[in-house]
């Protein structure tokens, strides 16, 4: 658990536990209360992703998220974060239009508490937008393998890099984004062997999610590993905790109890004191 003293992670942070090979953990949140508990967990980074289109909006992509739902949940997120870094993903289209409007929206993100922002893909714009972010004080994560705002044009969920040949190319788009600035990058549902070979031949942290053990970290998505989003549960996850039949349990149990006439208990609600108690009793006594 979090000490006295906070020393909260930075880029330079995940350089330095690459260098001294120790793990980066990574998890999202939405909101104040799991980032808090996340954070007081020492996990080293949070994602606000955009995966809360789905988790928290129920969108079936991640593609209708807006800027504006992003920094409704970073700012959230900030508020309950002492020592992790918050990454805030850059949703569907605020980054792919022009430099300019990819600095706006990446500093309203920053402004809303974000230490970095989360970019998909490495063609030529988006390796010049990453330029031109950290050139503007803006620190910015690649993300490669399976991206998920590219749905509609991959065609589906399905594993990248599943060749040698894509191996090397997915490499290259990795070093063109290194050699553009990002401190990290996150590579999805990419080949165990592809993702050990990649994370090698970088200078920065590979974070992993369905890519093996062998990146430099791994980030999962919380509503996953605790049981909680009722949709299909991707291959790559574990299961931690069971939340959705904790949740579902309670529930039952307060309905029950109120339909019962059982809950409020004594203990859960607040009394008169004799003397008002008894006034109000002669008052009532008066009325019949």
């Amino acid at each position: 658990m979090i000490s006295g003293n906070i020393k909260p992670v930075t880029a330079k942070t995940f350089q330095k536990m690459k260098s001294n090979g120790e793990k980066i953990t990574m998890l999202t949140a939405y909101d104040f209360s799991t980032a808090k508990y996340i954070d007081e967990c020492e996990i080293d980074s949070i994602l606000v992703g955009d995966s809360l289109g789905m988790t928290i909006l129920g969108y079936d992509t991640t593609i209708n998220v807006t800027v504006e739902d992003m920094l409704t949940f970073t700012k959230a997120v900030s508020s309950g974060v002492k020592r992790a870094m918050v990454i805030a993903d850059m949703p569907f289209l605020s980054y792919q239009v022009s430099k300019e409007q990819t600095v706006i929206n990446a500093g309203k993100l920053i402004r809303a508490g974000a230490k970095a922002v989360k970019l998909e893909g490495a063609n030529d714009f988006i390796l010049d937008e990453v330029k031109h972010l950290t050139q503007n004080g803006i620190n910015v994560m690649g993300h490669l393998g399976f991206t998920p705002q590219y749905i509609n044009t991959i065609g589906g969920y399905f594993i990248q890099g599943k060749s040698y040949e894509n191996t090397l190319k997915l490499l290259e788009a990795a070093k063109k984004l290194e050699d553009s600035g990002v401190f990290s990058i996150v590579l999805e549902m990419v080949p165990t062997e592809s993702a050990k070979y990649i994370s090698e031949n970088l200078s920065i942290p590979a974070i992993g999610i369905g890519a093996g053990k062998y990146c430099d970290g791994q980030v999962l998505v919380i509503d996953d590993i605790l049981g909680k989003y009722p949709g299909n549960v991707p291959k790559f996850v574990k299961q931690y905790a069971d939340i959705k039949n904790i949740i579902k349990l309670a529930v039952t149990q307060y309905k029950t109890e109120v339909k019962n006439n059982e809950f409020p208990f004594d203990k859960n609600s607040f009394n008169l004191d004799d003397e008002e108690r008894i006034k109000l009793e002669h008052y009532i006594n008066k009325q019949h």
